[in-house]
């Protein structure tokens, strides 16, 4: 995912469809700077990730 999308989807109001290994996921904060985001898990909130966007899949439905 790039960067501009992933800000768009952090930013929003509405749940986008965002995967990383296969479990629905939450964005919440982009860097931009080190491609990353700061993830959690819809299923374990309180386990956050700091992830390489290029893990994360949009899932367009």
């Amino acid at each position: 995912m790039n960067s501009q999308r992933a800000q768009e989807i952090a930013s929003s109001s509405v749940m986008a469809h965002v995967t990383y290994n296969n479990a629905p996921i939450y964005i919440q904060h982009v860097n931009e700077e080190n491609e990353t985001a700061r993830i959690y898990s819809m299923q374990n909130p309180e386990n956050e990730l700091e992830v390489s966007l290029a893990e994360l899949i949009e899932e367009i439905k």
